[in-house]
């Protein structure tokens, strides 16, 4: 999402989202009276949310809000790292399993379990001893595939991680870069959990050899590479299959003026990872007690319901619900590929560094 992710994009850029609320409450941190009324989460890019949802909380609370952009998910991360000693903000939203021992080991955030924890699908739980993070949403990794661009060309579209690195498919695919992106990352450790530790560097040797193109990050690859989707198109992209999201199918739907019957984008189920994000009080927060009671909202059924036409992810809240669009064209994987994040903390920096080394040079 993130992550990082992402779909949001084709319609949102909130950049800074600043809501005034009424009302004042002791915000649990050593700033001023003024800031102690303000709770601030720090988010990568694509963090989005209904103003009437948010505005409620607000009302509620007694809390101003503020979201501060830091960029793509990895960007976001590194940089709540090297700032954790003076954060800018209270909550750190969009770290997910594959960086999340990163921020862990590095102490971005202190202890806290949310009042409705036991309403958390057990499966995309983490950090169950300290409670330092709160998993928040989910989504696949998956490559993505322009229907029409398969449908002229008489081709079949891939099915799987193998299928990628058939002669059929050479110089159609473009993929983030695994060291700045979190996309870019889960497709690497995708590749990783499904031919191991060393099949893998096999594995993109060969990918390689087949054409495909790296860029930087998902705006990049969706909206100018990929010739699926609306951006794509007006990019001129050239690159048929995408390494994206198993929701940007319903993005594309959703935000079509008009709307098609059908999604014009496909997902290569065979090629998924399964990306979980999470958010944290930060360790220095200045508004403990703000940053608490925003986690508190950010795992409530009125955010978890609200979430998936915004961020295009799923929530992890038991009894959520999501849109009709969600499961007619952009359903989660019966199978993706996973990996426990303890294995991601040991293998990850050097995965990514000999990947650069195979694939960037």
């Amino acid at each position: 999402m993130s992550i990082t992710r992402q779909v949001t994009a084709v319609a949102v850029g909130l950049g800074l989202v600043t809501l005034t609320a009424c009302g004042s409450e002791d915000g649990g941190g050593s700033g001023s009276a003024a800031e102690s009324k303000t709770v601030t989460l720090i988010s990568h890019d694509s963090w989005a949310v209904s103003k009437g949802v948010l505005a409620a909380f607000e009302k509620q609370s007694g809390y101003t809000v503020k979201v501060l952009k830091d960029g793509d998910a990895g960007q976001a991360v590194n940089k709540a790292i090297l700032t954790k000693d003076n954060p800018q903000g209270d909550v750190f939203f969009g770290v997910d399993n594959t960086l999340l021992s990163r921020a862990l080991d590095n102490g971005l955030f202190q202890p806290y379990e949310v009042k409705d924890a036991g309403a958390i699908l057990p499966a995309y739980r983490a950090d169950q001893d300290k409670h330092r993070v709160t998993p928040i949403d989910t989504g696949d990794i998956c490559v993505n595939y322009d229907k029409a661009w398969f449908s002229e060309h008489k081709l079949t579209p891939p099915e799987s991680l193998d299928d990628l690195i058939k002669p059929a498919y050479k110089n159609l695919l473009v993929t983030e870069n695994a060291s700045t992106s979190s996309p870019g990352l889960g497709f690497l450790l995708g590749s990783a959990a499904k031919y191991g530790d060393d099949g893998w560097v096999d594995y993109w040797t060969k990918l390689k050899a087949n054409g495909v193109k790296v860029v930087d990050g998902w705006e990049q690859a969706y909206n100018e590479e990929f010739s699926g989707s609306a951006g794509g198109k007006k990019a001129k992209g050239d690159r048929p299959l995408v390494v994206s999201y198993a929701s940007s199918p319903p993005a594309e739907v959703i935000f079509a003026d008009p709307k098609p019957a059908t999604a014009p984008t496909g997902v290569a189920t065979g090629t998924c990872f399964r990306q979980v994000e999470y958010a944290g009080l930060l360790s220095n927060a200045k508004n403990g007690t703000g940053g608490k009671a925003l986690l508190d909202f950010l795992v409530g059924k009125t955010f978890q319901e609200d979430m998936p036409l915004n961020m295009f992810v799923y929530p992890v809240r038991e009894g959520a619900q999501v849109p009709a669009e969600f499961t007619e064209f952009g359903p989660q994987a019966k199978d993706p590929e996973t990996m426990d994040p303890a294995k991601i903390a040991e293998h990850r920096d050097q995965w990514v560094k000999a990947w650069t080394s195979l694939v960037l040079k």
